[in-house]
């Protein structure tokens, strides 16, 4: 009974607040807003047992229960080699090919790739890496000649070298959401810029000959003078790999392991196998917020 006098009573102090406003004109304008107010602050002031009162109550959906925004999705066509024929189109996330320049990003994965390559292993002899004696050569006075120490000093032939290197690591450090991000930012530059081009599988050719090479990649535009050309393949290809070393600022092969950021932003095309570029996307989005679907094949 007393949750009924609190609703029915509730229920009638609404409609006499609603009536008297409607009849101000500035009351008017701001009455939608307020048929519109959520009462949930007012909901945890009642009890709990007044169910009667849930009709008269609007609780907005919490955000973890809302579904998750569709993510927009960026079509690639997938072509044959060496024909170059299009054979279909797949279809990859936008957080994977549709990444925002960042030259920054770019730059210091670039150093970062440069500084690890290094090896470190120069290794000059000291003045107390010299063999010889430590013996004084002349007196320290009364010859008339300048002062010398022994003859492993750095002004003399056969003697140490002074500030020498020594065998260092160069390496430097690099989160590895930057260094992912900017896998990611390369492929999308390239791919904006039609330079990105995305084979089902790679085959080998059956004569690794490089001028046979060279009739392959102008007749499709990959040759020297469209630009050079980076062949990545899951696998190394013989005949292709020959080829490619035989010729001359034609194009480079490199498996999927051998490549870099560098490799990326180096040549004037990416001719790339699909599961080269699956595996780069998987190994390089640990900077992605949640899971983000792999590609999908159309």
């Amino acid at each position: 009974m007393a949750a009924q006098q609190a609703a029915t009573s509730l229920r009638g102090v609404q409609t006499k607040c609603l009536r008297s406003m409607a009849r101000d004109p500035l009351m008017q304008c701001l009455l939608p807003r307020f048929q519109q107010r959520n009462m949930a602050t007012e909901s945890s002031v009642l009890s709990t047992s007044t169910s009667s009162l849930t009709p008269f109550i609007s609780i907005s959906t919490p955000l973890s229960h809302r579904p998750p925004p569709p993510v927009p999705q960026i079509l690639a066509t997938l072509y044959t080699f060496p024909s170059m024929e299009p054979q279909s189109f797949v279809e990859y996330p936008a957080a994977h090919l549709n990444v925002p320049l960042r030259r920054d990003i770019l730059h210091r994965a670039v150093v970062y790739e440069g500084d690890k390559a290094r090896q470190g292993s120069a290794n000059a002899k000291w003045r107390s890496d010299v063999h010889g004696s430590g013996r004084k050569l002349l007196p320290q006075k009364g010859t008339g000649r300048a002062r010398v120490g022994d003859k492993k000093s750095p002004i003399r032939r056969g003697g140490g070298v002074a500030h020498g290197p020594k065998p260092r690591d160069f390496s430097t450090g690099l989160p590895k959401k930057i260094y992912d991000l900017a896998w990611r930012t390369a492929l999308s530059y390239r791919y904006r810029r039609g330079e990105l081009v995305v084979i089902g599988e790679m085959e080998d050719i059956d004569n690794a000959e490089p001028r046979w090479i060279e009739q392959i990649f102008d007749k499709v535009n990959f040759g020297k003078r469209d630009g050079r050309s980076l062949i990545v393949t899951g696998t190394k290809l013989p005949n292709l790999y020959a080829a490619l070393a035989g010729t001359y600022g034609v194009g480079l092969a490199k498996t999927g392991d051998a490549i870099d950021v560098k490799d990326l932003l180096e040549m004037g095309r990416i001719v790339i196998e699909k599961q080269v570029l699956d595996s780069i996307f998987k190994k390089h989005s640990s900077d992605i917020i949640g899971t983000v679907p792999s590609a999908v094949g159309i």
